[in-house]
């Protein structure tokens, strides 16, 4: 792959070659990740490893995931399953699963390691870097996900441990008061200054051990950036020192009640007194250090396809690039993720195959993170576990004009319908929002009072999505 992705002889892995030979899977998990690539139309942002993938591959430019936090919408790419809204949901499920594991359908992990792979995750790609708890989350008692992984790897070098990792700035300096923590850096390094730079390194050895064995392998790599703070190497901020930005749509915050939030999570880290919502010129520099962090992740996937190629391993292995969510960079008045607003939920998603058809030509169908773990399936001539929630992308693959359908996601307080023309919010309270994305002011204007038809229908659609069974 990747000097230009081999047009492969794998054919949406036609059922004859995977007899012959199981496909491998290498997912990649990208935090916090905006559909802000070249490859999504945002020209700006230098992304040539993700435009690579999409170019041979299928971009679904209408993937939403169905929280608007890392461990809630992980929870549901890794078990095929609506869920709660919180960050605990994967741990939670593993309390569960001491309980009563017979009522518990398994994870996609899991699910593939049933069926012959070698299931490798090297990153964040459970909630929990590494997927262990504890007070440094490298507690071998307290697993996210058990029976899940061959080896859920977390190397943490001059971070000390995964929890130092997650919020790591260059050459160790760990996250232990947030206001002391620097909200924007760029170290003049090389990439392993950074803690993405040491998962990539293991996910190459890794990815070179499991192509030397005679087994289909599953490798999920779990990137931290661009998740806060905004540390990456100097020479991806370099990228964008003369580039000019675009305006920040809809900077207002809204006047009726929604899901806004006052960007806690962002501000809570030293930002030299600065407030990106009042001061245009720190906005930029924010908007500019996120898109050195986009790049500086993008570079990591450059490696992983080259060391893919150089395995030989590149002409049977689907490659699939998710964000985990969206995020605000200004939109509502918002620094953050965490609303139901678009800007939170609208995250990347990628799916090459070798002998894909119609290759680069994007999906405008409305799809979900759950569909994932059924899609994988697909490609890979699995049966899916009954229990999942999601629909196999296999036909918007197989042809980008198919139809999608529509999303979900939900917070502790509200839950959300997006169809191809609205977006309804309910609250817990009763409050309801009702936008309609065929005008341009699309999610700033609540039409819920002028159209209560629509709000009813939606809601009853989004209730009857919603009963589908809760169980793990």
């Amino acid at each position: 792959m990747l000097k230009a992705l081999p047009i492969l002889s794998l054919g949406l892995i036609s059922l004859t070659s995977v007899a012959a030979q199981q496909p491998n899977v290498l997912l990649i998990c990208i935090d916090d990740l905006r559909p802000e690539l070249k490859c999504f139309g945002a020209d700006y942002i230098h992304s040539p490893n993700i435009d690579r993938i999409a170019a041979q591959g299928r971009a679904f430019n209408q993937h939403y995931t169905n929280a608007p936090t890392c461990g809630a919408s992980r929870y549901t790419l890794l078990t095929g399953r609506y869920g709660s809204a919180g960050n605990n949901a994967l741990f939670q499920r593993a309390k569960d699963l001491k309980k009563s594991s017979n009522s518990i359908s398994p994870s996609m992990p899991e699910w593939f390691r049933q069926h012959g792979y070698t299931t490798v995750s090297v990153g964040k790609v459970s909630h929990h870097p590494g997927g262990r708890g504890g007070a440094n989350w490298d507690d071998a008692t307290q697993i996210e996900m058990p029976g899940a992984w061959d080896r859920h790897l977390m190397p943490s070098g001059a971070w000390q441990h995964p929890r130092g990792i997650m919020h790591g700035l260059a050459n160790g300096n760990i996250r232990e008061k947030s206001n002391e923590h620097d909200l924007l850096e760029a170290f003049d390094g090389d990439d392993s200054s950074y803690p993405d730079g040491l998962i990539t390194t293991e996910a190459l050895e890794q990815l070179s051990q499991l192509a030397e064995a005679n087994k289909p392998f599953f490798l999920a790599v779990g990137l931290i950036r661009p998740h806060l703070p905004f540390g990456a190497p100097k020479k991806y901020l370099d990228l964008y020192k003369d580039v000019e930005l675009p305006p920040i749509p809809h900077p207002q915050k809204p006047s009726h009640k929604t899901t806004w939030h006052g960007s806690g999570e962002f501000m809570q880290y030293n930002n030299w007194q600065r407030d990106p919502r009042t001061d245009p010129e720190f906005a930029d520099n924010v908007r500019r250090h996120y898109a050195a962090c986009v790049s500086y992740a993008d570079a990591q996937v450059g490696k992983l396809l080259e060391q893919l190629e150089s395995t030989g391993q590149a002409d049977n292995t689907i490659i699939l690039v998710w964000g985990d969510h969206g995020w605000h960079l200004g939109e509502h008045s918002v620094w953050g993720k965490h609303t139901l607003f678009e800007e939170s939920l609208h995250s990347p998603l990628i799916v090459y195959t070798p002998d894909m058809p119609q290759p680069g030509q994007q999906s405008a169908a409305i799809v979900e993170t759950v569909d994932i773990f059924p899609t994988l399936c697909d490609l890979a001539a699995l049966d899916t576990p009954a229990l999942t929630s999601g629909s196999s992308l296999l036909p918007q693959i197989q042809d980008p004009q198919s139809a999608g359908h529509s999303a979900i996601a939900y917070t502790g307080r509200a839950q959300t319908i997006r169809t191809k023309n609205y977006r309804l919010i309910l609250h817990k309270d009763g409050t309801t929002e009702l936008y309609d994305h065929r005008l341009p002011n699309a999610e700033t204007t609540n039409l819920s009072t002028n159209q209560p038809a629509t709000v009813k229908q939606l809601s009853a659609d989004l209730k009857a999505r919603r009963k589908k069974p809760q169980t793990h």
